[in-house]
This record gives structure tokens, sequence and C-alpha cells, in this order.
């Protein structure tokens, strides 16, 4: 790839791309030129291909992927920005909802790649995985939340060092960002008033700028997050 960041006719898989950091990577997708598709459970903005699906339901994860690409003519580019969180002490989480965190935050986002890497490996495409700061430091009362995005850090670093030679492999590490990824929290768990978040849109210019490396150049991770935010280390 090379710029404009995902450039003209540049197809670009997000799940999550309805809402949060992977609506704003859409956007972005878009403004390049590029083709962006979508794996969510919500619609996405107005044109934007994309398929229904519950992330949890891993085949069903790959099924969609599958489904995109075919219907594209192939992907030159992922990036699972699909992610949720219920924050809480572990034994108050029902088990249900701990592991539904884990199997969208980590589970989907292999299952997506696992589906995506004939597409990519055909167009020596790229990879962008999106972890957390939560992925890197643990905290009380996100042990689902850490427990993923460690997973999801483990297990790019180790696919970059698999896929080297034949798909980019990027980690993104953000901070927290001003999305509706808080809304549904306890009032204990929610960022305060004075609370210093990233704008999405700069996150997504991130996630843009490692899509735009040419074969060959990786960027192989980012931690991108508002300056005076607080969650890395």
């Amino acid at each position: 790839m090379t710029d404009a960041p995902a450039g003209t006719g540049t197809t670009v898989l997000v799940t999550g791309g309805s809402s949060g950091l992977g609506a704003a990577v859409v956007a972005a997708v878009a403004r390049s030129g590029g083709r962006p598709l979508v794996i969510d459970r919500q619609a996405p903005g107005d044109g934007v291909p994309w398929v229904e699906c519950d992330l949890a339901d891993t085949r069903a994860a790959e099924a969609a992927t599958r489904q995109l690409a075919e219907r594209s003519g192939g992907l030159d580019a992922v990036v699972t920005a699909a992610g949720m969180d219920v924050p809480g002490r572990l034994a108050d989480v029902p088990a249900e909802t701990w592991e539904r965190i884990v199997a969208v935050d980590l589970l989907a986002t292999v299952a997506v790649i696992r589906a995506a890497l004939p597409y990519l490996e055909a167009s020596r495409g790229t990879i962008v995985t999106v972890a957390s700061t939560l992925g890197v430091k643990a905290v009380s009362d996100a042990t689902a939340y850490c427990a993923a995005k460690f997973g999801v850090v483990g297990f790019t670093r180790a696919l970059a060092t698999e896929l080297a030679g034949s798909v980019g492999v990027t980690l993104l590490i953000p901070g927290g960002m001003r999305t509706a990824f808080f809304d549904e929290r306890d009032d204990q768990y929610r960022p305060g008033p004075d609370a210093v978040l990233n704008d999405p849109a700069d996150t997504a210019a991130a996630v843009m700028f490692a899509l735009a490396q040419p074969p060959g150049c990786a960027v192989r991770e980012m931690v991108v997050c508002a300056e005076q935010e607080s969650s890395y280390p």
C-alpha cells in the first residue's frame, strides 16, 4: 500500500465499523478513496457494504469475512476494531458476560484474520489489530478485558513473526477515546468530567499511516493516546 493512505481502490475490512474507532477508520478509508467493508451488529453509514454479525459467534465471523471478501473481489487490509467491556470484580461479572468479552475482543479478532488470510496473502495486504493500553497494563475490575487485550498483544506479536514477508502486521495500542464505549457502564467505571481522552479520528489517522506503508515496510506497534491520558503505561 502507498500514500494517499489506503489509496484509491484499496479494500479495507473493519470489524466494529459502525461506531467508535471502527466508524472513524471507515470514514478515513472512504475519504482516502478506499473501499471500506464492515462486520458489525448495527448498520454502518449509508452505502458502506456490510454483513450483520454477532462477533461472539466466531464461526459466523469467519463466514461474514469470506462473504465480504468474495463479494468485493478480495481484501487489501483488515482492521479489527470491534471491542466491548463490562467492568466489575471477577466474582460479580456473570460467566456468560466474562466469556463474551473474551470472545468478541480476542477470539473474533483471530477468527476474522484467519478467514481473511488467503485474500491478504494474495494482495500482500496489511492487518491492524486493536488492543488497548489495558493490554499492557493490568487494573482491577477488568479481568476479562485485560485477559482479552493482553491476548491480542501476544497474538499479534506472534502473527507478525509468522507472516513476515507475506502480510504486514501492526499492533495498535490505543488509550481512552471519546466514544460511546463507556456509555452503558456504572458511574464508577466511567471517565470523570475532567478525563483526557483522544479523538477517535486521531487514532484512525494512525491506522491509516500503518495501512499506507509499502510492501516490505511494517509499522510493528503503535501506542496512540491523548498526551495527558493516564492509562499508559
